[in-house]
């Protein structure tokens, strides 16, 4: 990674070519341009682990979200978790917040039909595809604490940095979503 780390480059706001794009990743850019949020921009190969997210992070300057799809065992509640990815996550400290036994990581197939998403690729952003609201976001303190984060646009071979508050104030009222924050802390219990 190293060496693609040093061709990686940070740009402000969408790539000038969309060609070889998918859809999904420019309508990301599409929905932050009409919503005036500003972000930065890095592409790189693809991330499938907070390990190979360290140094995109430090690109960023910012640090990418650990993101989570889970669901309850019925399959009646989904729920996309935003935490810091240095935090551990323990299922029974999260189920005892938001009163769900039993959560489990749901299934790339309702990951796609939600979410638009594939495994690797979970965000924020893919709640512009929940129309009908059936995932409940929630959010670990500490992200909300930060200036800034950092995310995907849907696919994981770029990121964006974008400004808290911009995500939580305009962002999440354009896809008419609410948050609940929890309170996280990785302790062995």
């Amino acid at each position: 990674m190293q060496e693609s780390y040093e061709k990686m480059k940070l740009v402000k706001g969408r790539p000038e070519k969309e060609e070889g794009r998918l859809e999904k990743e420019i309508e990301t850019y599409n929905l932050l341009d009409a919503l005036q949020i500003p972000y930065e921009r890095v592409d790189h190969e693809a991330l499938n682990t907070m390990e190979a997210c360290a140094e995109v992070d430090q690109l960023l300057q910012s640090t990418i979200c650990k993101n989570l799809f889970l669901c309850n065992r019925q399959k009646t509640n989904y729920y996309l978790l935003m935490m810091p990815g240095s935090k551990p996550f323990k299922t029974k400290e999260l189920s005892a917040q938001i009163n769900s036994a039993r959560l489990s990581f749901a299934s790339s197939e309702d990951m796609e039909t939600l979410l638009n998403l594939s495994p690797g690729s979970v965000t924020v952003m893919g709640l512009m595809y929940d129309q009908e609201n059936k995932v409940q976001l929630l959010v670990d303190e500490d992200i909300l604490k930060e200036e800034y984060f950092g995310c995907h646009p849907c696919i994981n071979t770029s990121s964006i940095k974008l400004r808290t508050a911009d995500v939580f104030d305009k962002f999440l009222k354009a896809v008419h979503h609410d948050m609940t924050s929890v309170h996280l802390t990785g302790a062995i219990s």
